[in-house]
């Protein structure tokens, strides 16, 4: 009888720990399943990923030497935007176009990856060919990111522009004018100013030479009158 009940007592415990384990892996495989994506939110992140990409491409020149070298680091940016890109998911509505956009951001790789490879081994000719191929690639992935409602994918990839050097020009132009407008507009004032009192020192020296003219008329006739009474 003790040895029934203890295996009665052992089946209990041992289907009590199974049914533990299944409860646990069924909440980690809940936990661990992915949130799809919304179109907008997908739109949002992607565009994101392909402004980094592009001004990254777009300054290879500068920070890498040689043709081999900037091959390299084009392919090893566009490789990692396509992964990035893939990692994103496709969106839960409205997912047309998804699947042709991701495998021409896959394609851009590869192209980038064989122009890489024929610049590092120096053979022009299929450094020529890869380099076309990459660039039909580069505007197959454009078409298709524009198909899908992207901006930022769309877009060709160039250096960006630094903000400081064009707003000092601005501010620059926009302070000279102000300076002009000051020089000329305070003489104005002085010229008027001038001009009163001649106009008025002529006006007496009229009135001066008018009235002295009369004074001296009026002596002749006053001389005159007093002559003739004289005599008589």
């Amino acid at each position: 009888m003790l040895c029934v009940g203890s295996v009665v007592a052992f089946a209990l415990i041992f289907a009590g720990c199974g049914g533990g384990d299944d409860e646990s892996s069924e909440a980690t495989a809940t936990t661990e399943a992915p949130t799809a994506l919304s179109k907008e939110e997908l739109v949002a992140q992607a565009d994101a990923i392909c402004a980094e990409v592009n001004a990254a491409v777009g300054t290879t020149g500068s920070t890498s030497t040689g043709a081999a070298g900037q091959a390299s680091q084009a392919a090893d940016l566009y490789s990692g935007m396509a992964e990035r890109l893939k990692g994103l998911g496709a969106p839960s509505d409205e997912s047309a176009g998804y699947e042709e956009f991701i495998g021409a951001a896959e394609q851009l790789a590869q192209a980038q990856s064989d122009v890489a490879l024929a610049a590092e081994r120096g053979e022009d000719g299929a450094l020529a060919t890869a380099e076309t191929e990459a660039s039909s690639a580069l505007s197959a992935f454009r078409s298709a990111a524009d198909a899908f409602g992207l901006q930022q994918c769309g877009e060709a990839p160039s250096a960006p522009t630094p903000s400081g050097s064009s707003s000092g020009e601005a501010g620059g132009g926009s302070e000279e004018p102000s300076g002009e407008v000051a020089e000329e507009v305070e003489p104005a004032p002085e010229v008027e100013e001038e001009v009163a009192p001649e106009t008025g020192g002529a006006g007496s020296v009229e009135e001066e030479s008018a009235g002295g003219g009369a004074g001296a008329g009026g002596g002749t006739e006053s001389g005159g009158s007093s002559g003739g009474i004289g005599p008589g």
